[in-house]
């Protein structure tokens, strides 16, 4: 009868080849293995679901919420659309998207960062006339980076730290990653700035190629509010916010009526209509900048400023409930709650009303409701969304409060005050209360395969160091550097643990990396918090593939990336991380 050390070799020799594999959904196959496990006696039965209560995965998942708050508030979007000027040098260019996508990644999930700043910066390279393949990979290492730099910036960081609170008796802090992952985000930094764009391809990404469908612009007509207007202003006062965000201003409608011409000198009045034609993106920060509403704003609960809301592009099918007919005459805001905001037609032009104008089969229409009335609407209409095409409506007017929120969580646990995942916690019911998340959208914040991944592999993990799987490795590696210094094994956990994150999911390679490493300390008798965060360093260093981390995945069809392209400039930048992180922890966290 094989061992219990045997057994578990066996499981996560299984779990490796199907997680590079990447054919099976790997929370499934976490899932699997945990299952698995528990039958064969391995993880005990009263600890098979322990995983789903432990810190770290609780931890994970309120700051992808908060995320979401922060990011559908427009705190961040203040700070990226300042960054975009199409003038400027690329090099310039690439450093200050890099030092704002370490900053952002600090404080927020990282993934998210990339989402904020990769439109900005594919917009930018279109402006400029360059390939995105130039900027995009230097601004997905250098959210890689940021993370690394807090304690909430990335999962390894925030799973290390648990660890180390099951281990050894209290958690990392918040800023106790600070010292390492600052030197090693500036040295990235400097590197994706100075050489690294320099190695990578020239080539159009998928947004490029199908630039014609991205972009459907659209005609909208947008309401003056009673408090949108402080002093008098003309229409043309409001044409270079519209040039900023590539939107056109094509009349005015008053009392019902289009206004001859452009209107440019009339002077715009509360209850007029602005009529615009521009992408949704463009036509929502539009709106939220001119402190515009939409019509049927208040059936929204406070128009703009309300939680919840999307945009959704819609194809009209033949056949279609709304074909022939206008969202007036089907009553579609009274009925559903939802405003039809735009009308794009092959990219003509026309004077009717939006809600008063005729549909036809082909044309795209642009909804604004929450998302279940939306959906619910569309299949009314017999109309068919373009999966991927939402827009979320920011809420500006609320920007300060979440970073208000925000920071007084953080400080509250940096103080001491309470733990972290209660401080997240009351800021997460916060951003509830005060309508920054929805009911709805905190579910859909979650990463739930990451969540189920975690909590799978936390009680195998627990198991591997209680069948000594931990300690075998960890006397392999020493053996393999006997007669050297401690900092010679340390070195080599570094690299064993940066290769197994370009494959695998950088949760999975802390869980068992972060055993050995404590093996290690053990047998060396050095000081176990050099071992835990160099192995926080190296798992978050997936530089060399796609699939190593998530915001390499998500710049690969963008940018134009063949798999081959991410080891140009991955391998010398982790050789680079090597180099500067290892001496770097050796001083702040002495053997």
């Amino acid at each position: 009868m094989p061992s219990d050390q045997t057994l578990i070799f066996g499981i996560f020799a299984v779990l490796f080849v199907l997680l590079i594999w990447g054919r099976i959904r790997y929370d499934l196959v976490a899932f699997g293995a945990l299952v698995l496990a528990s039958g064969l006696g391995l993880v005990p039965k009263d600890e098979v679901f322990s995983g789903f209560g432990h810190a770290a995965v609780a931890i994970i998942a309120l700051v992808l919420i908060l995320s979401r708050g922060l990011v559908g508030s427009g705190a961040i979007e203040k700070l990226a659309a300042r960054l975009l000027d199409a003038e400027r040098p690329l090099p310039l260019h690439i450093a200050i998207m890099a030092v704002v996508g370490a900053g952002l990644s600090a404080v927020i999930n990282n993934v998210a960062a990339l989402a904020i700043l990769m439109p900005l910066d594919i917009d930018t390279a279109t402006k400029a006339k360059r390939a995105a393949s130039q900027t995009l990979m230097p601004l997905s290492f250098a959210t890689i980076f940021g993370g690394m730099i807090t304690l909430i910036g990335t999962p390894p960081n925030i799973v290390i730290a648990a660890y180390r609170q099951d281990v050894l008796g209290a958690p990392f802090g918040m800023f106790d990653f600070t010292p390492v992952g600052l030197a090693v985000a500036i040295a990235g930094i400097a590197f994706v700035t100075l050489l690294g764009w320099r190695l990578l391809p020239t080539r159009k990404g998928a947004l490029d190629q199908e630039a014609e469908f991205a972009k459907g612009r659209y005609i909208a007509e947008l309401r003056v509010g009673d408090k949108s207007l402080e002093e008098a202003t003309t229409v043309a006062d409001l044409y270079p916010l519209a040039d900023e965000h590539d939107l056109h201003i094509l009349g005015l409608v008053r009392g019902g009526r289009r206004q001859p011409g452009f209107a440019a000198r009339q002077e715009i009045r509360p209850g007029d209509f602005i009529v615009v034609e521009g992408e949704p993106k463009a036509i929502e920060t539009f709106m939220g900048k001119g402190a515009l509403e939409f019509s049927g704003s208040e059936k929204h609960s406070g128009g703009v400023a309300s939680g919840g809301l999307i945009l959704t592009e819609a194809i009209v099918p033949e056949g279609a409930r709304i074909a022939g007919r206008t969202a007036r005459g089907l009553s579609l805001l009274y009925q559903h709650s939802v405003t039809l905001l735009g009308v794009s037609r092959n990219g003509r032009q026309f004077l009717d009303r939006v809600r008063l104008l005729t549909i036809k089969p082909g044309d795209v229409l642009l909804l604004l409701g929450a998302p279940e009335r939306s959906a619910a609407a569309a299949s009314w209409l017999g109309v068919l969304p373009l999966k991927g095409r939402e827009t979320q409506v920011v809420q500006r007017s609320k920007a300060g409060l979440s970073i208000a929120i925000f920071l007084a969580a953080i400080g509250a646990a940096v103080l001491g005050w309470v733990s972290l995942p209660v401080a997240l916690s009351a800021a997460v019911v916060a951003f509830i209360a005060s309508g920054l998340v929805s009911g709805r959208e905190v579910y859909e914040s979650i990463e739930w395969k990451v969540i189920v991944l975690l909590a799978s592999l936390i009680p195998l993990a627990e198991s591997f160091e209680r069948s000594g799987g931990a300690e075998l490795i960890a006397s392999h590696i020493l053996s393999l550097t006997e007669g050297f210094p401690a900092w010679v094994s340390l070195l080599m956990l570094m690299i064993v643990t940066m290769t197994l994150s370009d494959f695998l999911n950088n949760v999975a390679t802390t869980l068992i990396a972060a055993p050995i490493a404590i093996g290690m300390a053990s047998a060396t008798g050095t000081n176990p918090d050099a071992w835990l965060m160099t192995v926080a360093v190296a798992a978050s260093c997936a530089f060399l593939t796609p699939i190593g981390h998530k915001n390499n995945t998500i710049i690969l069809g963008p940018g134009g990336y063949r798999f081959g392209d991410y080891w140009r400039m991955g391998l010398p930048l982790e050789i680079l991380v090597i180099a500067v992180g290892l001496p770097t922890i050796l001083i702040v966290w002495p053997l």
